[in-house]
This record gives structure tokens, C-alpha cells and sequence, in this order.
């Protein structure tokens, strides 16, 4: 579900992907090639080399000798991938947003690990997936055009948002699936939620597949306010000077939000299988997750690491006040094209 377009970034020359159907060559899957490939959704890599990943992936291949090779796009382009790839699987470790690793489990892409270090980490009951990186759903706004940021739902459907106002597509976007998900949760029920937002159509510039374009056009005014989450629009946030977090709340009540964190999961078949495991093994170590509010500007999956930097308090304050739930997300899973249909009528999407 591409929160931008698809986007592919690969780490060792003989792993570059092949033009005219994306798949790797041959030779990358020796089982004993010093190498592994990760499909992952988009938000940990930096723009410049600067991100979680960059970091993590550096120091692994440093400790180990295996290098990475990385693919990125949406939640739900990633899963697809996996899905046409299954009788000759090319990727060996998957990291998507819920609800799509949960669909991923469901269509038995992902083989049972239970990785080093993820006694506290958010994981699958089967033990397929394993939480690496915490975040949480929310929306950006810019500081210079608006005094301050919108407080309910209620106030988006203001005429100055007018064309001003874009969220990523349900069903294509993780972050755009939140956005159903919260309103949902917010108006008390899918019916009244997809009435709010079919009237917020008015408003919205048009779908968008990428989340992670948003925000760049709300840091330069093009739009006053998008959807995201917090890991992203946070490290956006350090070059973005102009943009904001917020996070909507229901009429009368508290701000909410709820969690959507980045979960890895062992791809069934994978070529490298004894390499993925030894990435996910290195995720969650104490060193990579105690990185992930300074480098990334996330939340450590690993609920005995506590991180200290001034990056850790600031995201500690952003949450402050706001209230979390928790979806039922094999729900959502199952039922989530039905829910992206009923989107679209209610919007004309």
C-alpha cells in the first residue's frame, strides 16, 4: 500500500532488480550468499542516508559480513509482492504496517521466528511476526499558515481547507487504511464514520498512494493539513520546519490515536532464511532499539529499553494527553476490502 510511490532502493550490485518484471537474478538465491533481502514499507530509510535503516543495516553488515538488499514500497504493495512471488520466493524478511501483516500471516507468507530480544516486543500469537519499530497514527498540519492545529474532524470540513486538505488512499495506503480505522473508532461506527467522510470529500485535494509525499507538500503550504504517523512526519520534522504533528479528536472528547508499528516477519521459503533470522535478531537488540527515537524518531518495540535522548522526551510530550486504542486488527484484516469498498461509495473514490 504504497504510502509513496515504489520506490526501489538495493544494497549490493548483484541484487539489482531486473527492468522488466522486478524480480532478482538468479545467483542472489545461492542459500549460502552473504546477503539478505528485506521488502519494507517506507518511513525507516532517511531521504539521505540518514534513517534507522541506513544505520541498522550498516552496522549489521559491519558485525557480520551480510550485506542487505532493500526494497521499499507501501504496506500492501510489499505483501502483494510476496503474494506473486510465492513459488519462487525473493525476499527473505517482510516488514509491513498492520493491518497487512496480519494479511501476510493469514496467506501463509511468513514462517514462525521468534527473534532474540522480542520478550517484550508486540508480536503474532503464532509467533510469525515481531514488532521492530513502535509508532502511532496521527496528521500533520503547517505551523507558518495556521495558528494552531485543528482541535476535531469537525473543523476539517471548513471551507478554508478547501483543496487544502489530502489524506492517502484506504486500501492502498497503511496510513490511509488509519484513517478509516480512527474514524471508525471516533464516530462510534462505520455508518456515521463514512458519512463524516464522504462530506470531507468537498474538501480533499484526491487520493493519493503515497503518505510520505504529504507531508512535504503540507511543510511548503500546499496543503495546510495531511494524514501520517508519528515515526515519519517526526524525522520529516528535522528538515521540515514548517510542519506539525496533531492528532483529531471526536467532538467533545480527548485527541486519539492508537498504535501502528512496523512489524518483521521471516518470509515463507525464503532464500536466506538463516540470514533473516540473524536480521531480525539484530533489530531488536538492545543497541538498534535504543537508536530508534535518536535516529528515527520512532518508539523501541522492546518495552525494557529505555531510551533517554532529548528525541525520546519529545515523543514522550507529543503523546502526552492523547488517548491510545487498540483496533481489532484480524478484524480488520478479514474484513478490510469490504471496508475499502463501503470507502469508496460513501466518497465516490
Amino acid at each position: 500500500m504504497p504510502r509513496k510511490a515504489l520506490k526501489l532502493s538495493v544494497a549490493v550490485s548483484l541484487l539489482a532488480l531486473a527492468s522488466a518484471c522486478g524480480a532478482l537474478p538468479a545467483s542472489s538465491a545461492s542459500s549460502d550468499a552473504k546477503v539478505v533481502t528485506v521488502y519494507s514499507a517506507d518511513g525507516l530509510k532517511g531521504e539521505n542516508g540518514d534513517g534507522w535503516y541506513d544505520k541498522v543495516f550498516a552496522d549489521f553488515t559491519k558485525r557480520t559480513g551480510i550485506k542487505v538488499a532493500y526494497v521499499e514500497g507501501g504496506s500492501g504493495e510489499m505483501v502483494q509482492r510476496v503474494l506473486r512471488e510465492r513459488s519462487n520466493p525473493q525476499a527473505d524478511v517482510l516488514v509491513t504496517l498492520p493491518p497487512f501483516i496480519q494479511q501476510a500471516d493469514g496467506k501463509g507468507l511468513l514462517q514462525k521466528y521468534t527473534p532474540q530480544g522480542s520478550d517484550t516486543a508486540a508480536k503474532a500469537a503464532d509467533g510469525t511476526w515481531t514488532s521492530v519499530v513502535d509508532n502511532y497514527f496521527g496528521f500533520v498540519y503547517n505551523k507558518k499558515e495556521l495558528k494552531r492545529p485543528p482541535t476535531t474532524w469537525q473543523e476539517l470540513l471548513d471551507g478554508k481547507y478547501k483543496n487544502k486538505l489530502q489524506y492517502s488512499t484506504p486500501g492502498v495506503a497503511g496510513d490511509g487504511t488509519a484513517v478509516l480505522i480512527k474514524a471508525v473508532h471516533d464516530f462510534g461506527g462505520e455508518k456515521p464514520a463514512l458519512e463524516y467522510l464522504g462530506r470531507l470529500q468537498a474538501n480533499n485535494v484526491g487520493p493519493s498512494a503515497s503518505t510520505g509525499k504529504l507531508a512535504p507538500k503540507v511543510d511548503k503550504g500546499e496543503l495546510l493539513v495531511a494524514n501520517g504517523d508519528v515515526q515519519m512526519n517526526y524525522a520529516q520534522a528535522k528538515t521540515m520546519p514548517d510542519l506539525g504533528i496533531w492528532f483529531p479528536a471526536p467532538q467533545g472528547g480527548r485527541p486519539t490515536t492508537f498504535a501502528l508499528p512496523y512489524a518483521a516477519g521471516l518470509v515463507t521459503g525464503a532464500p536466506h532464511s538463516a540470514n533473516g533470522r540473524k536480521l531480525l535478531d539484530f533489530l531488536l537488540t538492545r543497541e538498534a532499539q535504543q537508536e530508534v527515537s535518536s535516529v528515527g524518531g520512532g518508539f523501541s518495540a522492546r518495552k525494557d529499553v529505555r531510551a533517554t535522548d532529548a528525541d525520546a522526551a519529545a515523543l514522550a510530550k507529543l503523546m502526552t494527553g492523547v488517548e491510545v486504542f487498540t483496533p481489532d486488527w484480524n478484524d480488520v484484516a478479514a474484513n478490510l476490502p469490504e471496508y475499502v469498498e463501503n470507502w469508496k461509495s460513501a466518497t465516490g473514490s
